[in-house]
């Protein structure tokens, strides 16, 4: 029987502000088994990226964290913060939205992939270097040994994207946490990046937890879905389930806007973290909607939190 590599369990992360308590996750359930990859879809501003940002242990001060989040069978939440950054990076790596923002201007390239070896790898930094340029030859960074002198600047997009997954997966890590890897990419482009990751993770064996709104880059790389909408998962299943049979009505409606049959937008808008609706929090937006919808929040049920599905 396969075990859980991460199991996420009624994970609460909210926010004092002066407009009120934002409440970005509120009683979230996901598990990843090892060599399992899982996509997390949902309009912007939903609480997506706090549940990565979770795993990682990268939130604010002020965030108000419960429940567990259990990777390899220790609560991350609880752990001394040392051991927390020896398991960041070694057994757990993250690829950021926007690449640009997480190299440092003033370092080469080369020289911030070594460094992503030698903080957690004793070894010289010749080895590191050439740990470096193997990483860089391994996510299709061409000419390695003179792009390893260059800096961030003179690397387009998508090569710092490569760049931020060479750094990410130097220590093969377990898990790969990839938040909107090719958000910032044109067309072309995130096509690479998809087949490059699809390449690394069948290769290496490593897990995925994809974060993304893009739901043809999510069917090309996962093979279970969650759904999230104002801080809940509304469904959660395998990919083929999902995306194929829908039974929430704001994934069908998610999977209708984003159709190649023209651009249907979702009437109305994801309500503010801090005011969110009585009942079902989707149902402002719902064609469905019950009188009971509009009272009680519907609990999630065989992978739906719906009125609609009582089953």
């Amino acid at each position: 029987m396969e075990m859980d590599l991460l199991r996420i369990g009624n994970l609460h992360v909210n926010f004092p502000t002066k407009a009120g308590m934002v409440r970005a996750s509120d009683g979230v359930d996901l598990e990843i088994k090892q060599g399992e990859s899982l996509c997390l879809v949902g309009e912007s501003g939903c609480g997506k990226t706090i549940v990565a940002l979770s795993i990682m242990r990268l939130l604010p001060e002020n965030a108000k964290v419960g429940g567990e989040i259990v990777f390899k069978g220790k609560n991350l939440l609880e752990i001394p913060d040392e051991e927390m950054r020896r398991i960041r990076g070694r057994e757990i790596g993250m690829i950021f939205e926007q690449p640009w923002t997480c190299l440092n201007p003033v370092f080469t390239v080369g020289d911030q992939i070594a460094e992503a070896v030698r903080v957690h790898e004793r070894c010289s930094k010749k080895e590191a270097r050439e740990r470096a340029l193997e990483l860089m030859r391994m996510v299709g960074i061409p000419s390695p040994r003179r792009r390893y002198g260059q800096y961030p600047h003179e690397f387009s997009g998508g090569m710092q994207q490569r760049a931020m997954i060479a750094m990410a997966l130097a220590l093969r890590p377990s898990l790969l946490i990839a938040d909107e890897p090719t958000t910032a990419l044109d067309v072309t482009v995130q096509a690479q990046i998809v087949e490059l990751l699809q390449d690394l993770i069948a290769g290496l064996g490593t897990s995925l937890f994809l974060i993304t709104h893009d739901l043809g880059v999510a069917a090309a790389l996962c093979r279970k879905a969650a759904v999230m909408y104002a801080g809940e998962v509304v469904e959660y299943g395998g990919l083929e389930d999902v995306f194929g049979e829908p039974r929430h009505p704001y994934t069908r409606l998610l999977l209708q806007a984003l159709s190649d049959e023209g651009f249907h937008p979702i009437k109305g808008t994801v309500p503010e973290l801090t005011r969110l609706p009585p009942g079902c929090r989707f149902h402002p937006r719902c064609p469905y909607a019950m009188e009971i919808c509009r009272r009680e929040r519907p609990e999630m049920k065989n992978g739906v939190r719906c009125w609609l599905w009582k089953g």
